[in-house]
């Protein structure tokens, strides 16, 4: 039997001991849901959570004994995502009380592979940058990065070991990176974003946090319905490319500490690190993230400003996307477009000489206060570029906060990828979570 209490056991653990029987699925639950009780006052991650439902669903795996990859596993899911027996509020009092008719498939296929899901986590204002109310749990007076705020913090709080993000610019691996844990964005269109409110469709990516690059792996295989096989160690040290991105000045010392220090350990493990730049046809990505993003805003958001524009934020009418996209033209959005396609062609044949590219999920640690979630810009660009990335914890900031490092693949080479992560990982040796 473990030693540990559930809720601080990895997902692959927590499986495999539903599947011996060593630990009921409802036993799991109850582990989870007192944390909740525990914490929640302070962290404020979860926008909805259902504990009745989750202990019924957790009584019918054991009895039944249910099959599928998480066979009882518990996990959150954003409040962006539709689902019909609980509410749906997409982080505004627009849609308060709001019952949608179906789920949405990002959780549907958790638990057709036997999850249960808990509950809906805190998201920001339809995933743009007005904050919800959740706090980093390592420290509450500083911001756990966003939108997938509740799903970073309750990942890291032992809430849950699992929850599922959106990322359109930063918005999976920045606050998982804030929060210390395991942040995987894959390439784009992997996993289903249907019944999701869009923010914007040509950057919408669903992404997934956990504590352990084993348990992404096994995470994404639910969301992707294909059979799971746990990660391989690679052979040899992986060949990465040290990426400090056009936007070096902008990250703060600790975030560039960090880089170089786990650039340094794993030169040492045995890893190639060879010193690499974006290729010219990429210069001026992050505009073209953010015209896209911008741009699309009216038209996605139409429903609300049409009927309930007095609702929404001043961060996202009028000082934010919308506001922005009223100075686009759809020349400015079709030029955007054009430019983002020939950047992916030229990032992927220049990812594709190295097992990853290093560099950096944040500027570094959170930021102090709740009013704002921090900065992406070391993640929009991977985002437009369609490039799978994961972040891993990596070690503390000046104020003991999590700092991590970010590594990006080749479009389409998401396992790849995730098999170095393991690698990495390992040798970085930094756990997820809270110390507490």
């Amino acid at each position: 039997m473990p030693t540990a209490e559930p809720h601080r056991l990895p997902a692959a653990t927590l499986a495999r001991l539903i599947e011996q029987r060593e630990l009921t699925a409802e036993t799991i639950m109850r582990s989870c849901l007192d944390r909740i009780a525990e914490r929640e006052p302070v962290v404020r991650a979860w926008a909805h959570p259902d504990p009745g439902a989750a202990l019924a669903a957790a009584r019918a795996v054991d009895k039944e004994g249910r099959g599928g990859v998480l066979k009882g596993v518990p996990f959150g899911i954003k409040d962006i995502f539709d689902t019909a027996d609980m509410p749906t509020g997409y982080g505004s009092p627009i849609y308060t009380g709001c019952r949608p008719g179906f789920t949405a498939s990002a959780a549907s296929l958790p638990c057709a592979a036997g999850g249960i899901l808990m509950g809906k986590t805190v998201t920001t204002e339809f995933a743009n940058r007005h904050p919800g109310p959740t706090a980093n749990p390592h420290n509450p007076a500083h911001t756990p990065g966003g939108s997938s705020s509740g799903s970073a913090a309750a990942v890291a709080d032992f809430m849950v070991p699992l929850a599922i993000g959106t990322q359109t610019g930063g918005s999976v691996i920045r606050p998982a990176a804030y929060c210390g844990v395991v942040g995987f964005k894959p390439s784009f269109g992997l996993f289903p974003p249907a019944g999701m409110h869009v923010n914007a469709e040509s950057l919408d990516t669903v992404g997934i946090m956990a504590r352990s690059v084993e348990d992404i792996a096994l995470f994404r295989a639910a969301l992707m319905a294909i059979p799971y096989e746990p990660l391989a160690m690679p052979e040899r040290p992986p060949r990465l490319a040290l990426c400090r991105t056009p936007h070096w000045d902008r990250a703060l010392p600790d975030g560039k500490a960090m880089l170089e220090d786990a650039a340094a350990r794993l030169r040492a493990a045995g890893c190639e690190i060879v010193d690499s730049e974006l290729p010219p046809q990429c210069d001026g990505v992050s505009e073209v993230q953010r015209r896209h993003s911008a741009f699309e805003a009216p038209r996605v958001h139409a429903p609300e400003l049409y009927r309930h524009a007095a609702l929404l934020s001043p961060d996202l009418l009028d000082n934010g996307k919308i506001a922005e996209a009223r100075q686009l033209t759809l020349e400015d959005f079709r030029t955007a477009w054009r430019d983002a396609e020939r950047m992916r062609a030229a990032a992927a044949a220049w990812a594709g000489g190295f097992d990853a590219i290093l560099t950096l999920p944040a500027p570094g640690q959170a930021p102090r206060g709740l009013a704002e979630t921090g900065s992406a810009i070391f993640n929009g660009l991977w985002t437009v570029l369609y490039m799978p990335c994961l972040t891993l914890p990596a070690g503390t900031g000046p104020d003991g906060l999590p700092v991590g490092v970010q590594l990006v693949g080749k479009r389409h080479a998401d396992a790849r990828l995730l098999a170095t992560g393991l690698w990495v990982e390992r040798r970085l040796g930094t756990g997820a979570g809270v110390r507490q």
